[in-house]
């Protein structure tokens, strides 16, 4: 599958820009055999680029095609076949359901594509050190624990593309290192490509692609 930003502005930040460059105003191509890292300083949109191509914001100049077709013409039904097998993603904002428990969240996304056993989604919650959290509520977790639980359930459907906004902020670096390994292990399995913001740090990864945003 392919993205392509074509001379794409948002409204929001386009004041804030001291000048265009890397992903903002020029004509760029995101692979979904590849692993692509945004990089940029806080405020230079690295949030809003996710929410673009996640279909929740359309308040930009230039324009943003999925494998040729405008995502501006793409129907309701179009989007939420997208969601639902194409794209996976994490958002700083993490939006688990707080009244529900660990297991509830992660069992209702996998519900939609019944992607993954529970044994196999129990050993993911092991992996990260969550095995003693299944069954408390996710409101009551620290928010380093509700990050993870976040990543987990974006691994729990089939996609083309894993697009990460600073997934590991609420991390220590070990956990980070746990998370990211994970990440990539499951991506390389799954031939899905990686698309993530960062702050600067590059996790240690071979990237194929770094986007600088000006």
């Amino acid at each position: 599958m392919r993205i392509e930003f074509k001379n794409v502005i948002p409204n929001p930040i386009k004041n804030e820009l001291n000048h265009l460059g890397g992903l903002w105003g020029n004509d760029l191509d995101f692979n979904s055999n590849e692993y692509t890292l945004i990089d940029a300083r806080s405020g230079k949109g690295k949030s809003t680029f996710t929410s673009i191509i996640a279909g929740l914001r359309f308040d930009y100049t230039g324009d943003v095609f999925f494998e040729g077709k405008n995502i501006k013409n793409l129907s309701s039904y179009e989007w939420s076949v997208l969601r639902r097998s194409s794209f996976s993603f994490i958002f700083q904002d993490l939006q688990l359901f707080d009244k529900l428990t660990v297991k509830q969240n992660l069992l209702l996304k996998n519900q939609l594509t019944d992607f993954k056993k529970e044994s196999e989604i129990k050993l993911l919650i092991e992996q990260v050190g969550l095995e003693n959290k299944w069954d408390q509520v996710c409101g009551t977790l620290s928010l380093g624990q509700q990050q993870r639980v976040s990543i987990i359930r974006a691994l729990l459907q089939p996609a083309k593309f894993l697009v990460i906004d600073e997934p590991f902020s609420h991390l220590d670096g070990i956990n980070s290192s746990i998370a990211m390994d994970l990440i990539k292990s499951h991506c390389d399995k799954n031939e899905i490509g990686i698309i993530l913001t960062s702050l600067g740090d590059k996790y240690s990864i071979e990237w194929d692609k770094i986007v600088q945003i000006a």
